[in-house]
């Protein structure tokens, strides 16, 4: 028999997700063929409506070779594995003559540890272990959720906290659930043999294709201890996000409150001495941070050098004078060494890196305000590390032994990849010699016609924004806009603060426009009820930039405040910036523009999300027009019709407006 093409393939897949084949998907799923089988790598751009998870999983299936599917959003994750995969895997499957089995895979934290659920979380302050379910009062929040988690343990499949729902607070999972350093090990828990991780991790074994999340892509590359299978191919979705969750990852912190939980896990099993040692240098580390002031650390300065040596030290003290002593009246002693040495290790490994100093690195302090209480974080002071660049890592980690294929509806900036290609380690498209990952970038385009459907105003009226200035005049031009709108406005704006004054201000203003706010109800609570409801505004800072998938007249208003550049006090941003200065290239450009234009091009895209969708991205901040780099940023997103007229955009969003109230009034008719 011969082997179906990928056109019948992918005609057989679509059908059974009740899709319409696209031009873009038919030319991503061929790129991806020929990435696969030639080993090499692919950047491709697929718009908004593309259909591209089905554009790259039918060839990888047809590939027959295992593949992982990172992305970095927990929706995309839910709907390649109860939507996209099961149909995806029974349309192929007479065609194929094999049915590929899937499996979605996590860090070991985001499972629930039955461990931990029956024998109790091993307490800092008294001996032995606490039993959370008699300490947590059952008629608080705590108690509640944890009683129900409880229940859920014994119908649960997966032990997987995303599907626990409602959800349960970070303190509540927190209970329930262990770090992969914390873990016993299957073979010395009593609960390894039904371990919801393990399980996990077995059933991803036997897998052909492999979900999982950028975060655990990352701990693979980067712990050296391999997490994920073998695997031939890697599929980055959502790859827009990839630098940025690899950072995170790759981000050291340390706080006081982190070293004193250590100091008291630690106490009970070692000696005196050892504990003692141990104390001082905490406390010496706890009085430093009372002084810190945020900001870049360019030297590390003699004292805090000096205290981290202390830390350092006795945390080896501890961590093998804990690997000497047994002490059999410690409740589940196993359990309680386990974590102390967590801990202990994860304050050691923050205080060397930071000590041994790497011209690679970024030291910084960062104050916070308190939450949840000033006990919660005494200081309110962090010490942190990052990486100044993680494009090394992932040129040796993700680019050797097996083939990449990087897809977003945003990877194209400016006009071409290379910005995106260089942060994530690769060298100029084109570019041959030894060592040097061979790629290519598609952009297969987009379904819907941006010209059409999409007008982009910027407001060149308006005063140059000033960093924290007062901005009467945006107000003003923001309330215009949202009247003439009749509500159905996304407020994207730069800071939490700039979206909270703005929404206060607004609520005063226009009454008659209900405005949402970002922070007061959980976002998918925020999103339900911006949907339902076409007069409310919706405000917010960096998650709804990225996360807002609302098609139809609830958003016909997307406004930006200002180009989100990063905070010229970002210690990480700036460091970066004059790295590439100093190496002789345009920092500006490289970090902060190419910053601003990947999120300006994931905001405008939350305005056409089908193909019937009409409305405005407006930017209130003269540089798009003005400015050099302003081409650069324009060229990042979609090609909309561009106006800085403000009349004509009053009158085109009262048009689009009055025609939205016409068809749901048309709508509530035949319905009643």
């Amino acid at each position: 028999m011969t082997k179906p093409s990928l056109p019948e393939l992918l005609h057989a897949a679509v059908t059974a997700v009740g899709g319409t084949e696209r031009p873009g998907q038919v030319a991503m799923a061929e790129a991806v063929e020929e990435a696969i089988d030639g080993g090499s790598h692919l950047l491709v751009q697929a718009g908004t409506g593309t259909g591209k998870s089905l554009g790259y999983l039918v060839p990888a299936l047809a590939h027959g070779e295992r593949v992982v599917v990172a992305t970095a959003t927990l929706a995309l994750q839910r709907q390649l594995v109860e939507r996209d995969l099961p149909r995806t895997v029974d349309a192929l499957h007479p065609l194929l003559r094999r049915r590929p089995e899937f499996a979605m895979l996590k860090g070991r934290s985001n499972y629930l540890c039955l461990h931990r659920l029956h024998e109790g979380v091993p307490q800092d302050e008294e001996e032995g272990l606490f039993d959370q379910f008699e300490a947590a009062a059952p008629t608080s929040k705590l108690g509640q959720d944890l009683l129900r988690m409880r229940d859920w343990a014994d119908e649960t499949e997966t032990g997987d906290r995303d599907d626990l729902t409602p959800g349960v607070s970070d303190r509540a999972w927190s209970q329930v659930s262990v770090s992969s350093r914390e873990c016993l090990g299957a073979t010395k828990c009593a609960y390894g043999a039904e371990c919801f991780a393990e399980t996990a991790r077995e059933r991803a074994k036997l897998s052909e294709v492999v979900v999982t999340n950028h975060a655990l892509l990352a701990i693979d590359a980067i712990e050296g201890a391999p997490v994920l299978p073998q695997h031939e191919v890697l599929i980055v979705d959502e790859a827009h996000e990839l630098v940025s969750r690899v950072t995170g990852v790759a981000t050291g912190e340390l706080t006081p409150g982190q070293v004193n939980r250590a100091v008291r896990r630690a106490a009970k099993l070692v000696n005196e001495k050892a504990a003692d040692q141990f104390q001082t240098a905490a406390e010496g580390f706890e009085r430093l941070m009372e002084l810190a002031l945020p900001g870049r650390l360019e030297e590390i300065p003699e004292d805090l050098g000096y205290a981290l040596m202390a830390l350092r030290d006795a945390c080896r003290t501890v961590i093998s004078a804990i690997g000497t002593t047994r002490d059999k009246s410690v409740q589940d002693e196993d359990a309680v060494r386990k974590q102390a040495l967590a801990s202990v290790e994860s304050v050691h490994d923050v205080a060397e890196r930071i000590t041994n100093g790497s011209e690679w690195d970024v030291v910084w302090y960062e104050r916070h305000e308190p939450r949840g209480g000033a006990a919660y974080r005494p200081s309110g002071a962090s010490l942190r590390v990052a990486p100044m660049s993680v494009s090394g890592l992932l040129r040796e980690k993700l680019f050797t032994d097996r083939s990449v294929v990087l897809t977003s509806a945003t990877l194209k900036l400016g006009g071409d990849f290379n910005g995106v290609g260089a942060s994530l380690g690769l060298a100029p498209e084109g570019t041959e010699g030894e060592d040097v990952p061979q790629w290519k970038g598609v952009d297969v385009g987009s379904p819907f016609d941006y010209r059409k459907q999409g007008i982009l105003y910027v407001a060149k009226h308006l005063a140059r924004p000033a960093r924290d200035g007062d901005r009467g005049d945006m107000l003003d031009e923001l309330t215009e806009l949202i009247q003439a709108a009749g509500g159905r406005t996304l407020g994207l704006f730069s800071s939490m603060r700039a979206a909270q004054l703005a929404a206060e201000e607004l609520r005063s203003r226009i009454p008659e426009y209900p405005i949402l706010l970002q922070g007061e109800e959980t976002l998918g609570e925020l999103i339900k009820n911006f949907a339902a409801d076409p007069r409310t505004c919706l405000f917010g800072t960096l998650s709804l930039w990225q996360g807002v998938d609302v098609p139809g007249p609830s958003c016909q208003l997307v406004v930006m405040d200002k180009i989100p550049f990063p905070r010229p006090d970002d210690p990480l941003m700036s460091a970066r910036q004059k790295a590439v200065e100093e190496a002789g290239g345009n920092g500006f450009m490289a970090v902060a523009a190419t910053h601003a234009a990947l999120l300006m091009a994931q905001g405008a895209g939350r305005l056409v999300r089908a193909s019937g969708d009409r409305g405005v991205v407006a930017v209130l901040d003269q540089r798009l027009a003005t400015a050099r780099y302003g081409s650069y940023l324009k060229a990042s997103l979609p090609d909309f019709w561009f106006t800085t007229d403000r009349n004509q955009v009053r009158k085109s969003l009262a048009a689009i407006d009055a025609k939205a109230r016409q068809t749901e009034a048309a709508g509530q008719a035949e319905s009643g």
